[in-house]
């Protein structure tokens, strides 16, 4: 799948929120980056930790809550 439709689908499971699929995209790529494994069967020498972090979102691997106080 290309990454548009992927970001595209990522984008929906964040109910169209860019700030907010960005901001969950940049601490989880920052964890990957860190060693953390990823959620998906990817090779990380392949995408980088954003591509993979937008596909874990895409996949509903990685659940995006917002705390509201």
């Amino acid at each position: 799948m290309r990454l548009e439709k992927i970001a595209a689908k990522a984008l929906e499971k964040v109910g169209y929120d860019r700030y907010l699929l960005s901001n969950a995209v940049a601490k989880r790529a920052n964890e990957l980056a860190m060693g953390k494994e990823p959620l998906i069967d990817v090779d990380v020498k392949k995408y980088k930790y954003t591509d993979i972090a937008i596909m874990e979102i895409a996949e509903g691997k990685l659940k995006v809550e917002v705390k509201r106080d």
